[in-house]
């Protein structure tokens, strides 16, 4: 099941339960995504990939408009967006540790040499290529590249 299959069956289960909060926030997900889809020259499906991408934009504007709710005294709100942000957040696949990520970062590095190829800092493409799909949504993307460099000097 994909992850817009997912979030469109949940808005009935949240429909059912009665839970406003979530059911506005999967509601205002799916219309963005949809916005995304339909927006450019030609429509296109968004993958897993991307959608997980979106969540977490998502996830990360409420948190900061949470902040921003905070700092101007406006605690009812900042709960709300709190609240949404943890709705959202739930839809993330389960991130990794800095342990997990350069244990990742090792296997891609090993396979690749395993295959004959002289690793240099010239090669740093090839194993971000590797290693992106393995770790892409649940690591900081900045922190990975900053691993690979380490593991290559």
């Amino acid at each position: 099941m994909s992850m817009k299959e997912m979030l469109k069956g949940d808005v009935v289960v949240h429909m059912k339960a009665g839970n406003k909060i979530a059911l506005t926030t999967v509601r205002n997900v799916l219309g963005e995504i949809e916005t995304r889809e339909k927006s450019g020259k030609t429509p296109v499906e968004l993958d897993d990939l991307q959608v997980t991408a979106l969540l977490q934009k998502e996830a990360a504007k409420r948190r900061d408009t949470a902040a921003t709710y905070t700092a101007a005294g406006h605690d009812d709100r900042a709960h709300a967006e709190v609240a949404e942000a943890e709705v959202i957040e739930a839809y993330l696949p389960k991130a990794l540790t800095r342990g997990e990520a350069e244990a990742i970062v090792d296997e891609v590095i090993a396979g690749l040499k395993a295959d004959g190829a002289e690793l240099t800092m010239r090669s740093m493409g090839a194993v971000m290529k590797s290693v992106t799909p393995k770790i892409a949504g649940r690591f900081d993307g900045k922190a990975v590249s900053e691993i690979v460099r380490a593991r290559l000097a």
